[in-house]
């Protein structure tokens, strides 16, 4: 824990009004939001990549804004690094007592029943009102394919939902039909929403092929990063630009990269 102590110590520092850094003195809650965001999502990449070494650094970056939120909470008299891990480790306690205490769930969906069960007690203990809907709680910052699944996740558990896949298929052809129908109007409100429709619904169906559909999104953000540097490439290799070559030619291309891959 010593490390720990360190980084707390590093941070009042460098919040010090007196001798601190100019920079740091200028955050506030609101500011950081877009770092601790960032943050989270290189912690993703490097798992996605694999790179532990890089993950370790990655999570320390990840802690850092925690430890900046910690402080600033402590400097106003609101909570501190303390009692947020107190915080947390008290949830955890209390949402897991199969594994702290003497209860014994007869299944994951028991499990899951208690857990829910929890989340909503502890937003009445915390709000002094029950939750005004199933989906309260999913937040509306999340990414936008996260936050449809999250809340086509808690619909499910209430039976709303397709009890069978082709119903999720045959609802994904409805929905492409209606896209298409709303490009030929030409109405430019219409085409959003017939294309925002179209695409919950396909994370509906990667759902129920058991599917993240942010990590199948990323993977194919990927796969077309490393297809078309391949292009790049090999158009370097050249000595050509993209904008010199015809689309026949980029296309010949794009499916040699393809059947490397393949290879």
């Amino acid at each position: 824990m010593d490390n720990v102590r360190r980084l707390l110590d590093i941070m009042a520092q460098l919040r010090d009004p007196e001798t601190g850094c100019p920079w740091d003195l200028k955050q506030d809650f609101a500011s950081l939001v877009p770092y601790t965001l960032e943050e989270a999502y290189e912690v993703a990449d490097a798992i996605e990549r694999e790179d532990f070494h890089d993950l370790r650094g990655e999570l320390g970056d990840l802690l850092l804004q925690v430890v900046f939120h910690a402080q600033i909470g402590k400097e106003r008299g609101l909570f501190d690094f303390e009692a947020v891990a107190g915080a947390i480790a008290d949830k955890l306690i209390r949402r897991h007592p199969h594994v702290f205490d003497a209860v014994e769930f007869e299944s994951d969906a028991e499990r899951l029943h208690f857990w829910e069960n929890s989340k909503r007690e502890e937003h009445q203990d915390k709000t002094g009102e029950p939750p005004e809907s199933l989906l309260s709680g999913v937040a509306p910052t999340l990414p936008a394919l996260m936050r449809a699944q999250k809340l086509q996740k808690r619909a499910a558990r209430v039976g709303f939902d397709w009890p069978e896949i082709e119903g999720v298929f045959a609802k994904v052809e409805e929905e492409l039909a209606e896209t298409r129908a709303a490009h030929e109007s030409g109405d430019v409100k219409h085409i959003e929403e017939e294309v925002g429709d179209l695409l919950f619904v396909a994370v509906n169906l990667a759902r129920h092929l058991g599917v993240d559909a942010e990590a199948a999104l990323s993977a194919s953000s990927r796969k077309f990063t490393r297809r078309f540097r391949y292009i790049e490439d090999h158009l370097a290799q050249k000595g050509r630009r993209l904008d010199e070559s015809d689309l026949a030619e980029l296309d010949t291309l794009w499916d040699e990269a393809k059947r490397q891959e393949r290879a």
